[in-house]
């Protein structure tokens, strides 16, 4: 994912609101920026530490900026817009990085089922395997041992809930992923934070035994790029 208008560096002066940060610009200039992370962002930022934001030119928006990239105070980058890590996958399994996935023929996003709910992704039409494929993407950053991302960050009810679908979905004779977009430059193995949410830890464990499949791919950060590295993460 190439950013066009190139990312802007700023310096982080705070987050708030859930969904604002406060940032000054290359030229000293103060200004308020989108943040499109619900989590809690544990250790994702420091006040006073460099971020990159990226720039719109729709002129409906509020902000006209949205926050990219964060550098923790370890020097770590950490993509903290969620929402990318749909299109970071869309784009690796466009370019055959995931192998387990390649021999997919169709690809389709904002899947609706059965239950009125949606699932990210719907891979189909392969000659080895007859089943349709069902993906939910999740983005991890919290990190609070060095090189162990974890999720969630936060209690998560939909989450949950997301999970109870996949594993409905493997009921019902399709093939379901929970894929796991680990947007952290540190990143080397992955795991559940069950003392954040044992519910949802609880759940997990549920739905791996009924055969959910999870996966988990790193990112690859630069100042001006975001991509899926192709480096699966072992989960412990």
């Amino acid at each position: 994912m190439l950013f066009s208008p190139p990312l802007i560096q700023g310096q982080l002066i705070r987050r708030y609101k859930r969904f604002l940060a406060d940032v000054i610009g290359p030229d000293g200039e103060k200004l308020t920026i989108h943040c499109p992370n619900t989590g809690s962002m544990t250790n994702c930022m420091v006040e006073g530490g460099r971020v990159w934001y990226s720039t719109s030119d729709n002129p409906k928006r509020k902000y006209a900026h949205t926050w990219e990239i964060a550098e923790n105070s370890a020097g770590h980058l950490i993509g903290v817009n969620s929402a990318r890590a749909n299109m970071l996958l869309e784009e690796a399994l466009s370019a055959g990085l995931i192998t387990s996935l390649e021999h997919y023929k169709s690809c389709r996003r904002e899947v609706r089922l059965p239950s009125g709910k949606r699932l990210d992704f719907l891979l189909e039409d392969s000659e080895k395997d007859s089943r349709p494929c069902y993906i939910e993407v999740k983005s991890m950053t919290l990190m609070r041992q060095l090189g162990l991302v974890e999720f969630p960050d936060a209690v998560t009810k939909r989450g949950r809930e997301h999970l109870e679908e996949l594993e409905a979905i493997v009921k019902s004779g399709a093939r379901a992923i929970l894929f796991f977009c680990v947007q952290h430059s540190a990143a080397e193995r992955i795991s559940v934070a069950s003392d954040i949410d044992p519910k949802y830890a609880e759940s997990l464990v549920k739905a791996r035994a009924a055969g959910v499949e999870v996966l988990a791919y790193s990112v690859h950060f630069d100042d001006q790029l975001i991509a899926l590295s192709g480096k699966a993460l072992c989960w412990v």
